[in-house]
């Protein structure tokens, strides 16, 4: 039962986290009057973390069952 309920909840929390750091990221666009290029910029700079991550876990998924990349 445990098991079942951590593989359901951990990628839904953790895409809630990813999806609360967009928010934050455009706020300080937001509050800062970056203008679309700085917005833009904040967005690739602070959001490559976060991509990365979703890279690592697509990638691993991949490799586990068997498709490659």
């Amino acid at each position: 039962m445990q098991q079942t309920f951590e593989a359901w909840i951990t990628p839904l929390m953790i895409g809630g986290l990813i999806v609360f750091m967009c928010f934050i990221i455009w706020d300080l666009a937001k509050k800062s009057n970056a203008g679309r290029f700085g917005t833009i910029m904040l967005f690739v700079v602070l959001g490559a973390g976060m991509l990365g991550y979703v890279l690592k876990v697509v990638i691993t998924w991949a490799l586990e069952n068997g498709g490659g990349v």
